[in-house]
């Protein structure tokens, strides 16, 4: 059935992790090098049958989790979660709380080395926003403020749009036909890596020319007439104007008007505001090695934050969640690695990556000896299909042999070089190996 389908495929998504940090790196150092990829690999068979030993434990843990006592039970943990805490923005009281909650939670279950580490983030809030078309006529415009975005004039602005779906479009534009302006960006999807930048550097690319605000086509290939948030950067030195995002629908509809040479006039009225920054938490808990306690330790990690217009369940809340209880059921079935399993729930990841740049602050001084890998999962906790890894040479060839083991979960595709996720960047993008979840 329907039900059933759904519910094997989260079961397959929580194991997954749990799986992949048991068998991190056998024996093998995967050290910091560069992150060229060569697809040749010629690893010593006595490391291949290492790898290949360990398939049955993964068939253990797999029958645990779809037919035994944790099947469904990371789900329940996940609803209770959003259900009890809802939005969990960085600054925000309800995140707080639930850092102390998931704390408790871990030291219930019997974790190691339960604490937080201090982490400061942005602290924006978001007041009143409206959007009306009020010429040639008058059409309410759902949006979204774009975090750490600032607010408007008391009042709101009044002013006349020109609308481009292209940087490069936008250049033909002099700054005295930009000047009090509201700049619409209409960028064709091209994929959240590419379309991003609109959102991330568009105001500030308006702003250099004197707009007075910009409202941006939300970044996504699908609308029902609802508007997207996401963070935006301000470029130093440039002067902060209003951003939003509209839906696709209306963004799109005033691109159409606005190349039949009609003019289109927006009031725009936003109250958000930008307050000093919160010293939140990272949360962190263990599942220590037998081998190496304190370092090559290998890092779980998704992030706990969301947005305000949301319950983040699946933005992190799931990948946060398959992050702790991997470690929980680890403990729960007396297995024990050979190096130590971080569990790491990242805070202020939507606002910026807060959390994980702190965090590498104040590892940095011993990170090449304390770090061997890290896992994060924020690309949404669905249908599990392998890694996108990003590492050196020898620590591809490794995990090309351990995703087959995977071969039960159907989740065996290997994809290659990426950053390997958001807030552990911070690492793989200076050569530590690591890996996202693809689903």
């Amino acid at each position: 059935t329907p039900a059933t389908v759904m519910g094997t495929q989260r079961r397959i998504k929580w194991v997954l992790p749990l799986l992949l940090a048991l068998v991190t790196l056998p024996e093998a150092r995967a050290g910091i090098l560069d992150n060229r990829i060569d697809p040749v690999c010629d690893l010593p068979d006595k490391l291949v049958r290492e790898i290949e030993g360990y398939q049955p434990i993964v068939n253990a843990i797999v029958s645990r989790i779809f037919v035994g006592d944790f099947a469904g039970k990371t789900w329940q943990s996940l609803s209770e979660l959003v259900d009890t805490f809802g939005a969990r923005l960085a600054g925000s009281e309800q995140l707080e709380k639930a850092i102390d909650y998931v704390v408790d939670g871990m030291k219930r279950d019997g974790l190691e080395n339960v604490h937080t580490e201090n982490a400061s983030v942005p602290h924006w809030v978001r007041g009143f926003e409206s959007a009306q078309l009020v010429a040639p006529f008058k059409k309410n415009l759902p949006l979204l403020g774009l975090g750490t975005t600032v607010g408007t004039p008391r009042g709101g602005i009044i002013a006349d749009v020109i609308a481009v779906e292209s940087f490069k479009e936008f250049e033909a534009f002099t700054p005295e036909q930009v000047k009090g302006k509201i700049v619409v960006f209409v960028p064709p999807w091209q994929g959240y890596g590419k379309t991003v930048a609109y959102r991330s550097h568009g105001a500030s690319v308006a702003a250099k020319k004197g707009a007075a605000a910009t409202l941006i086509r939300s970044i996504t290939p699908f609308s029902i007439g609802s508007p997207h948030t996401g963070v935006q950067d301000y470029e130093d030195g440039v002067r902060k104007i209003p951003t939003a995002c509209i839906t696709v629908e209306d963004a799109e509809m005033i691109l159409r008007k606005y190349r039949r040479g009609e003019t289109l006039t927006i009031h725009l009225e936003m109250e958000d505001r930008n307050l000093e920054p919160f010293i939140s938490r990272n949360t962190i808990a263990e599942l220590v090695g037998t081998t190496y306690q304190n370092n090559q330790v290998v890092v779980v990690s998704g992030h706990l934050d969301s947005w305000d217009v949301g319950v983040g369940a699946m933005d992190d809340g799931g990948g946060a969640l398959i992050s702790w209880k991997a470690l929980t059921y680890l403990k729960a079935m007396g297995f024990r690695p050979r190096r130590t399993i971080r569990a790491i729930l990242w805070t202020g990841e939507e606002l910026g990556l807060w959390g994980g740049q702190a965090y590498r602050e104040a590892h940095q001084a011993n990170e090449k000896e304390e770090f061997n890998f890290f896992f994060e999962s924020d690309i949404g906790t669905f249908e599990p299909k392998g890694l996108d890894f990003s590492g050196n040479k020898e620590a591809e060839c490794i995990f090309r042999e351990i995703v087959k083991l995977m071969t039960p979960l159907n989740a065996t595709e290997f994809e290659t070089p990426t950053d390997g996720g958001p807030d552990i960047s911070h690492w793989t993008s200076r050569g530590f190996p690591g890996a996202s979840l693809i689903n």
